[in-house]
């Protein structure tokens, strides 16, 4: 019974730590970038995007295609980082469970 409640306890401490971790990555922003820096994307880890950044050298009628290439690109890049947040991120809570490979929690 007392591994019960322990077991309880510890998934409850759990819980509270991944709501906290939730709004964390709310509010932690990265940022990719394509064409040297003409382009950034900035995101939330937890993968909305919160502003984009173009070069004015870059806004030529001509060059549009450019352009969106750059803009995919940097927000791929952006992305990256934020799914590389998330895995620290949940790295450190479950450190000391052991969870069976590949489980993926809420996130």
């Amino acid at each position: 019974m007392m591994d019960f409640l322990g077991l309880m306890k510890q998934a409850q401490q759990m819980q509270a730590k991944m709501a906290e971790a939730q709004l964390e990555l709310e509010q932690t922003v990265v940022e990719g970038e394509a064409g040297g820096g003409m382009v950034k994307v900035a995101l939330t880890a937890k993968g909305s995007m919160k502003s984009v950044f173009i070069d004015p050298s870059l806004l030529k009628p001509e060059e549009k295609e450019i352009l969106e290439d750059l803009i995919l690109t940097a927000h791929m890049q952006a992305r990256a980082k934020a799914e590389e947040a998330m895995a620290e991120k949940m790295k450190a809570l479950t450190g000391g469970l052991p969870l069976p490979p590949g489980l993926k929690l809420p996130f």
